[in-house]
C-alpha cells in the first residue's frame, strides 16, 4: 500500500485550512478517511502471495510470520479488538534505543515526550503522563517519570524480550491511568514455562548520535521443572550530537552548537529470578535493580542519580472447578529514589517512592452459555511518595487504589463480542506542610488533606470476519480517571518546565467516552489496516497558563509563568493506517514494501485551541530486501509542520528523515546464531524538532543528527 508523501502532506494541509475547528471529530475525518479507504482498496487489489501476516500488529517478527497473541490486550487469547503493536525478536533488536520512548517512537499512533536523549516516555494518540500506563510484565512500573518530563523511565530496553503497545483506552483491565493506552514490557525474569538445559544471549552495541557503548547478557536454564534466570546490562552515552542549531533559553538565543548540553548518561542493572513450572502452571520470584546517572539539559550543572529496586512474585495454575480454568497472580514491591545533584555535589532535591501492586485474575469458560469465556480480577496498588529539597513542588503523599473488573466474551453474529466493567476506589492523602517547615516557601502546601474517588469504566467491543480476507473491529466505552497526586496538590516552581505549577485539590474525576473502528485486510503476505478513533472528555485535567507571572513563592510579580491544573472539555480524534506489500523476487532478493500514516487532532473545547504536544501528521515508507541470511532496509519518515498549537506554544517545522540498515544472521550450530547489524540514521543530517516535547526543552534538544551504529547479538 503506497502513500506518496507529497500527496498526503498537501491534502492534509488543505484539509486543515478548510475545516472549522469546532466541527464534530468524525466529520473532520472525511477527507483523511477517503484517502485511507482508497489506499486500503489499492492494497486489496495488490498481488496475491503466500505466508500469513497479522494486519493489526505492526512490528511482528517478519512478513509471513504467524499471528501473535497480544497478551496485554486480551487475557483470553486471540487478537484484541483494540489496535495493538508488538515488537519482539530481530525487529525489537534493530529498533532498540537508550529509552523506551525513543524505541517505540514511529509506531502507529506512538510518539515520544522527547526531553532530550535520556527522559522519554511513550505518547499514544496525543496523550502522555498519567494517561499512558507503563507496565512491567503486566505489573505496575513505579518511578517518577509521570511527575516530570525530566524524570526518566526506570527501565532499559536492553533487557526487554517483547513489547506490547495498546493504542486507545485500556482502563477496563489496567485502570484510569490507561486512558490513552498501555505499554507492557515483557522479560523472562520469572520463567513461566519449564526450561530444559542452558541458554541465553549476549549483545554488544556501539555508535549512534550519543556515541553509545553498551553490553547486555542473559543466562537461564532449568531441569526437572526448576528454572533460573540471570541478566545484566551496562550502557554509557555522551552528549547527543545534532545538526548545527541555535539553542533558545528563556527567550534568548545562545551560541550555535552541534551538541545537546548535559545529555550524557550511565546506566546499569540486572536481575536474578527462579521458578518452578510444569504443565499445570508456574510459581516464581525475581529481584532486579536499575541505576541511572544522567544530565538534565535545562539545568547544565545538574545530574540525576536514580535507582530502582524491585521484588516480584508471580504464578498461575490451571484447574477445572466451578467453571474456572486458570488462576493467576502477580505481586511487586518497588523502592525508587532519585536525587538531583548540583554541580557542587550538593543534593538539591530527593524524590522517594515506595510502591506495592497486586493483581489477581480468574479465567472461566462456559458460565454464561456455550462458547462464552471471561476473566474476573482484583487489582490493588499503593504508592508512598516524598520530595525533599529546594525544588520539591509536591508535598509528601500516599495514594491507595483498589479495583474489581470483569471481561466477558461471547460468540455473536459470526464474531466475538466482549463486554467489560471496572469499579475502582482511589484515595489520595497529602501530608501538607512538614512540621519543621519555615517561611513562605516551606509552608505553601497547607494542612493535611484527603481526597477519595470512585472511578467506573465500561466497554463493549467486538471483532467480526468479513468476506474476501477482510475483518472489522469496533469498541465503545466510558472511562473515568482519578486525579494524580501532583494534579491535586502541586504548588511550587517546577524547574524542568520553567513554570510555577499549582494543583487543584477540588478536581473531580476525569471523564471520557471513546469509539474506535478498525478495518483489516490480509491476503498472503499482503496486508492493510485502518483505525479510526475519537475521544470526548467531559472533564479533561489540563495544565494551563493562568496568564500571571509569579515568584518562587507563588506571589505575583515574579519571572515565572503560572500554570494551573483545571478541568476542561476536550476531544481527540484521528486515524492510523498501515500497509504491507510483497513483490516478486528481483535478482534473488525478496522485496517487501511497508507504509504507514497516522494523524491525531486534539482540541480544548472550552477555548477552541489545540491541545499541547500533539504529534503532527506523519507518513512512513519502508523497503526491506532479504536474501538468505541477509536483510537490508531503508525507511523514510516525514512529519508535516505542526501549526495546530495553543497560544502558549509555537509551531514546530516539518522534517524528513532517511535511515538505512543491514543485518546478517550467522548460524553457529543447531541452537546458536549471531545477528550482526549496522544502522545509519538521519543520513541527511536534517535539523528536526519534536512537536511532542514541551517548548522549553524543544528549543534546547533537537532530534539526533546523522549517525552510524553497529552491534552483534549472540543467541545460544
Amino acid at each position: 500500500m503506497l502513500l506518496p508523501t507529497s500527496l498526503v502532506a498537501s491534502s492534509s494541509s488543505h484539509f486543515a485550512r478548510q475545516q472549522s475547528p469546532h466541527a464534530w471529530p468524525l466529520a473532520r475525518l472525511h477527507h483523511a478517511t477517503l484517502l485511507a479507504l482508497a489506499a486500503l482498496s489499492a492494497a486489496a487489489q495488490a498481488q496475491t502471495v503466500t505466508a500469513a501476516a497479522a494486519p493489526n500488529q505492526a512490528g511482528t517478527a517478519a512478513a509471513g510470520a504467524p499471528a501473535q497473541v497480544v497478551i496485554t490486550g486480551n487475557p483470553l487469547g486471540g487478537d484484541p479488538a483494540q489496535a495493538a503493536s508488538v515488537l519482539t525478536g530481530d525487529k525489537l533488536t534493530l529498533r532498540l534505543a537508550p529509552t523506551l520512548g525513543e524505541t517505540l517512537d514511529g509506531l502507529p499512533g506512538v510518539s515520544s515526550s522527547w526531553y532530550g536523549p535520556n527522559s522519554n516516555r511513550p505518547t499514544i494518540r496525543g496523550l502522555d503522563g498519567d494517561r499512558v500506563r507503563l507496565l512491567d510484565n503486566a505489573g505496575a512500573s513505579v518511578d517518577a517519570s509521570n511527575l516530570s518530563f525530566d524524570h526518566a523511565v526506570a527501565l532499559d530496553p536492553l533487557v526487554v524480550e517483547r513489547v506490547e503497545v495498546l493504542r486507545g483506552p485500556a482502563s477496563l483491565l489496567y485502570g484510569g491511568n490507561a486512558t490513552g493506552g498501555v505499554v507492557n514490557t515483557i522479560d523472562n525474569r520469572i520463567p513461566t514455562t519449564a526450561l530444559d538445559g542452558l541458554g541465553g544471549r549476549v549483545e554488544l552495541r556501539a555508535g549512534g548520535a550519543a556515541s553509545e557503548k553498551s553490553a547486555s547478557g542473559l543466562l537461564e536454564g532449568g531441569q526437572g521443572g526448576f528454572n533460573w534466570h540471570l541478566d545484566g546490562f551496562k550502557r554509557k552515552t555522551e552528549d547527543l550530537r545534532v545538526p548545527r542549531f541555535t539553542p533558545v533559553e528563556d527567550g534568548e538565543a545562545g551560541e550555535p552548537s552541534t551538541r545537546v548540553r548535559n545529555s550524557a548518561a550511565e546506566t546499569e542493572g540486572g536481575a536474578i529470578g527462579a521458578s518452578y513450572a510444569d504443565a499445570a502452571g508456574y510459581l516464581g520470584a525475581s529481584l532486579d535493580t536499575y541505576r541511572n546517572v544522567y544530565g538534565v539539559t535545562v539545568e547544565p550543572d545538574v545530574t540525576i542519580h536514580m535507582k530502582r529496586d524491585r521484588f516480584s512474585l508471580a504464578g498461575a495454575h490451571e484447574l477445572d472447578a466451578l467453571g474456572f480454568e486458570q488462576l493467576s497472580f502477580r505481586y511487586g514491591h518497588t523502592d525508587y529514589r532519585h536525587q538531583e545533584v548540583e554541580g557542587t555535589g550538593e543534593v538539591g532535591t530527593t524524590f522517594d517512592s515506595s510502591g506495592n501492586d497486586l493483581r489477581l485474575e480468574a479465567r472461566h469458560r462456559g458460565l454464561f452459555g456455550n462458547g462464552a469465556q471471561g476473566v474476573i480480577g482484583l487489582q490493588a496498588e499503593t504508592l508512598d511518595f516524598s520530595a525533599l529539597g529546594e525544588e520539591a513542588f509536591v508535598p509528601n503523599t500516599r495514594s491507595r487504589n483498589a479495583a474489581l473488573f470483569a471481561l466477558e466474551e461471547v460468540n455473536a453474529v459470526g464474531g466475538k463480542l466482549s463486554l467489560g466493567l471496572r469499579a475502582e476506589r482511589a484515595a489520595v492523602h497529602s501530608e501538607g506542610d512538614q512540621p519543621d517547615a519555615e517561611g513562605q516557601l516551606g509552608k505553601r502546601f497547607g494542612a493535611a488533606t484527603n481526597r477519595d474517588f470512585t472511578p467506573l469504566s465500561a466497554s463493549v467491543s467486538g471483532t467480526w470476519p468479513l468476506a474476501s480476507q477482510w475483518s472489522v473491529s469496533a469498541s465503545f466505552g466510558s472511562t473515568q480517571r482519578a486525579p494524580a497526586y501532583y494534579e491535586l496538590f502541586a504548588n511550587g516552581l517546577h524547574v524542568a518546565t520553567a513554570s510555577y505549577e499549582r494543583g487543584n485539590a477540588d478536581l473531580g474525576l476525569e471523564r471520557s467516552t471513546h469509539a474506535d473502528l478498525g478495518l483489516n485486510w490480509a491476503q498472503g503476505a499482503d496486508s492493510a489496516s485502518l483505525q479510526l478513533f475519537g475521544m470526548r472528555f467531559a472533564n479533561f485535567i489540563s495544565l494551563e497558563a493562568s496568564g500571571r507571572q509569579v515568584d518562587e513563592a507563588g506571589e505575583p510579580g515574579g519571572d515565572s509563568p503560572e500554570y494551573v491544573f483545571r478541568g476542561v472539555r476536550a476531544q481527540l480524534w484521528g486515524l492510523e493506517l498501515e500497509g504491507h506489500t510483497r513483490f516478486a523476487r528481483l535478482g534473488g532478493w525478496q522485496l517487501d514494501l511497508s507504509s504507514g500514516l497516522d494523524m491525531t487532532r486534539g482540541e480544548n473545547r472550552d477555548t477552541g485551541e489545540a491541545l499541547p504536544r500533539i504529534a503532527p501528521l506523519r507518513v512512513t515508507l519502508g523497503l526491506d530486501a532479504s536474501q538468505g541470511n541477509w536483510q537490508l532496509g531503508a525507511q523514510v519518515r516525514h512529519a508535516v509542520e505542526q501549526n495546530r498549537v495553543p497560544a502558549s506554544d509555537v509551531r514546530t517545522p516539518g522534517y524528513t528523515l532517511l535511515s538505512l540498515s543491514a543485518s546478517y544472521k550467522q548460524a553457529w550450530g543447531a541452537n546458536t546464531d549471531a545477528l550482526w547489524f549496522l544502522k545509519l540514521d538521519n543520513l541527511g543530517n536534517t535539523l528536526a524538532y519534536s512537536a511532542s516535547s514541551i517548548q522549553t526543552m524543544r528549543e534546547l534538544a533537537p532530534l539526533p543528527g546523522r549517525s552510524a551504529s553497529a552491534g552483534v547479538r549472540l543467541r545460544f
